[in-house]
């Protein structure tokens, strides 16, 4: 199995839950890709927080969500 979780600015994807509930209802073995690739089109530019791309510190966060939840498997990540 191979979760692919998109990064939302502001952390309007839930990244916390979702990498919590991942870790407690799949398993901590889950392969998880956590995305940075959110670009705002269109009509976005007219909802903020959506208006954004997400930030580095933005990023690095949502991998410390995963690493704290307890899950082994994330792409790009040595733990």
């Amino acid at each position: 199995l191979l979760v692919r979780h998109l990064v939302m600015p502001e952390g309007i994807a839930g990244t916390e839950e979702v990498v919590r509930f991942i870790a407690e209802e799949i398993s901590p073995d889950t392969y998880i890709n956590i995305m940075d690739q959110y670009h705002p089109c269109y009509k976005a530019f007219d909802y903020p927080p959506l208006s954004r791309r997400i930030t580095t510190e933005e990023y690095r966060r949502a991998i410390e969500a995963a690493i704290r939840a307890g899950l082994k498997r994330i792409d790009g990540v040595t733990c």
